[in-house]
């Protein structure tokens, strides 16, 4: 049974959520919240399975709410967002600071909460049975403070760099970050210009953003090649994603744009409701991105992205972070059977091991790591 905690300010949408979830036969709803500092003290008193947690409530927002409980008490949690520009965003930072998943609500889905129902209670199952762990202590941005902006990139210098840094996941494999620390890029020397026609493609799904925050921050700016990144997000959010990494990474990061040209040091995430395909134009890598079918429930799919990059044989270093289910596995198939390099993240600081452990038990992983330490091996992998 699934002990379930709603944390809402609206009575409406308590009484909605804690109705959806009763009539189950795997869900109990124990509790509700009606502002952040409840749920902090319910989540401690009643041990929940799952945290369902809005962004905007009075007293503490959910997101300081959220800060305290993943540092204290890590609980899996399920936001609840709206789909507003400032919910989005606001959404992004719950999901870096630890939450597993996030629902999009507006005033439609709010009045018919039955066309949302079973997206609900499937990403509620998801959510429940993920891993969290306690959240590294940092910086706690609330929904009103908007992070910190530059037209310039952050330098490569640790004091440069971490002012930017959100907290991340206290990984349980080796190379363990002490508490408090904060990712820094990697220091491997690397040349200012590409040397190789190396291209880095990744696949991820629950619990992306924060692996993604965890890999993508540890790169150096001078990366001889680009990165291209397929990230199972609605639309809309994918952007906000990038533009969120893009402040806090040497890296360039931003939201795919149809006819990309690919270039070294930076990184590129497919859109959401969008395939990301990779084609060869002239001397360039261009990105194509189509509103094909999805594959396997998934647009973007990490299938389509692997299996165009399959084609440039051991140019490619792909990689499959935490995710539910198995998308990627096909597409990596191909890309070894092509001659390509593949890194798979290790089951103990995966919230999800669904995408990975498919790689991991089909065979297809060169290298199985811990998050912390793929960085340093999309960067050792590059390099080869």
């Amino acid at each position: 049974m699934i002990r379930v905690l709603i944390a809402d300010d609206s009575v409406f949408m308590r009484r909605v959520l804690s109705d959806l979830f009763n009539k189950q036969d795997d869900f109990t709803v124990v509790g509700t919240a009606i502002n952040g500092k409840e749920a902090i003290a319910k989540t401690q008193e009643l041990k929940p399975d799952l945290l369902t947690l809005d962004v905007n409530m009075p007293v503490m927002d959910g997101l300081n709410a959220l800060a305290v409980i993943m540092d204290k008490f890590p609980t899996p949690t399920l936001m609840v967002s709206s789909l507003t520009q400032r919910g989005t965003e606001a959404t992004i930072r719950a999901l870096a600071l630890g939450a597993v998943d996030f629902i999009s609500k507006d005033g439609g889905a709010i009045s018919r909460i039955d066309s949302i129902a079973d997206e609900i209670l499937s990403k509620s199952r998801v959510v429940a049975s993920a891993k969290v762990r306690r959240i590294v202590p940092g910086t706690v941005v609330s929904p009103t403070a908007p992070q910190p902006m530059s037209a310039k990139k952050p330098t490569l210098s640790p004091s440069g760099l971490s002012r930017f840094a959100s907290p991340l996941l206290k990984a349980t494999g080796k190379s363990t970050l002490p508490v408090g620390a904060r990712a820094n890029p990697v220091q491997s020397p690397l040349p200012s210009k590409p040397t190789g026609k190396k291209l880095v493609v990744i696949g991820t799904s629950t619990g992306g953003p924060q692996a993604l925050q965890a890999v993508i921050t540890r790169l150096p700016g001078n990366l001889p090649c680009g990165v291209t990144v397929v990230q199972h997000m609605p639309a809309g959010f994918t952007k906000t994603l990038a533009d969120r990494l893009d402040t806090i990474s040497a890296v360039s990061v931003k939201e795919a744009e149809n006819d990309d040209i690919i270039e070294p040091g930076h990184v590129y995430i497919a859109p959401g409701n969008y395939h990301l395909r990779i084609k060869v134009d002239g001397q360039q890598r261009k990105i194509v991105l189509t509103q094909e079918p999805p594959v396997g429930n998934h647009r973007p799919a990490a299938n389509v992205m692997f299996d165009s990059a399959a084609a440039f044989g051991n140019d490619i270093v792909a990689v499959i972070m935490t995710g539910m289910g198995n998308d990627g596995c096909d597409g990596m198939k191909k890309i070894k059977q092509h001659g390509g390099y593949s890194i798979a993240q290790n089951e103990a600081t995966s919230v999800v091991y669904g995408m990975p452990k498919a790689v991991v038990d089909a065979g297809l992983a060169d290298e199985v790591q811990p998050l912390q330490d793929i960085a340093n091996a999309i960067v050792a992998a590059v390099r080869k």
